[in-house]
Parts: structure tokens; sequence; C-alpha cells
């Protein structure tokens, strides 16, 4: 099996099936509350690396280099080529179809996605509160990440199996934040490596512009059932 082949095995193998739930999605600045029901779906385990961006992209545009690093520095745009990208390489159906400036999402395609704000709130939690662990046991954070991002994986997963859902890089959605007064703005989740502990809450919601990049902002796939 050569590198590349083992590199694609490994993504399919991290992915962990979450159960079928619901969940209550709260946003701070606009105060309220929304309900939302979560299908059955896969979530990989850990964020996208460097390794693996860079198997299936071919470039690599982390500012801190390591290839068992969250991979950062990646536009939403960015994220959902990658997604089609490796939808490719597996031989499955992308789920975005990219017309120019506009992407239009199934999310019933066999291929790999980003997992929508009320996915990823649901998995963070797993079934329990705002952090699902002492924040030093689970999280790179402001206060034991000596300034910069870490491998993926080196810190406790919540009770389904998922490492660094708070900390170490904040990780994109799907969704559209709010369009009436951020337009493209999209929801990314989680607290990052520079976060102070305030930060990394599975609550949390930030958001920017899909071509926004920073060095503490990457990525986690999903897929459908």
């Amino acid at each position: 099996m050569n590198p590349r082949e083992l590199v694609l095995r490994s993504i399919s193998e991290h992915m962990i099936r979450l159960p079928a739930g619901s969940i209550r999605l709260r946003d701070d600045r606009k105060k309220s509350t929304w309900e939302r029901d979560v299908p059955a779906f896969l979530l990989a385990s850990f964020p996208v690396t460097q390794e693996e961006f860079l198997e299936v992209m071919g470039h690599n545009p982390s500012c801190f280099q390591g290839m068992r690093n969250p991979v950062e520095s990646v536009t939403w745009w960015d994220c959902v080529a990658y997604c089609n990208a490796l939808s490719e390489a597996e031989g499955l159906s992308p789920c975005y179809a990219i017309s120019g400036d506009e992407i239009t999402l199934d999310a019933s395609a066999s291929g790999y996605r980003l997992p929508s704000d009320a996915e990823w709130e649901y998995a963070c939690r797993a079934g329990g509160d705002v952090r699902y662990g002492a924040l030093e046991e689970i999280a790179w954070f402001e206060g034991n990440s000596d300034s910069h991002p870490h491998p993926v994986g080196m810190k406790q997963p919540n009770r389904w199996g998922l490492h660094d859902m708070l900390g170490n890089v904040w990780e994109w959605c799907w969704d559209v934040y709010d369009p009436e007064v951020y337009g493209e703005y999209r929801v990314f989740r989680g607290g990052g490596w520079a976060d102070r502990e305030r930060g990394c809450l599975a609550s949390n919601r930030r958001r920017s512009h899909p071509t926004y990049q920073i060095d503490d902002l990457g990525f986690r796939i999903a897929r459908s059932l």
C-alpha cells in the first residue's frame, strides 16, 4: 500500500458513527435559542491534519508546520475543496456542487462534507455539558499551548471518542451565520490554542467571511448516513 493509500485509509478508519438526537442551540449575540434534530452521521475523531491535507490537496498552507498538527490557515472555501477532492479520491459522490461563487450542498451524497453548526455542537457535547472534562485535560488553549497548536489526539476525547473538539484550532462549519446582518459569513466553533478558558466552550459560536484564514482555524470532516 503506497503512502497516499495509507493516508486515505487512515482518514476513513477514524470516522466515528454518532447516534441520532437533538440539540438546543443558543446565540448570545442574538439572545436566541432554537432546537435542531440531528440524524445519525459520521464525524472524524480528529481535525484534518497537515499530512492529510497535503496528501489530498498537494500543498500545506499552515503557519505552524507539523504533519500531525491540525491544518490551519485554511479558508472555508479550502475546506469545501478538500471535502470534494477527498470524496473523489475515495470514489464517493461529492457533497458540493460549485458554480463560480455559488456552492450547493447535497447532504444525501456519500462523500465528505463539513459538519453543520448543530452537528458540531451535538458532537462536542456528546450528551453532556459545555465542556466534556477539565479543560487542561481535554484542550490546548492559552493556558497550556505555549502559543502554538499541537499534534491531534494528545488530549482526552469526549465520551464519543472525539478529540480536540475544544482548543487546538477552531473548526469551520457549513452554516451561514446570519445572512441578513453578515451576508456570507460562516460559523466556526470550538476555541483554539490562543484562546482563554471562556473561549473553549461547546456553546461558543464565531463567524467570518469564507475567505478568512488565520493560524488557529482549521476544520473537521463529516459524512451523512
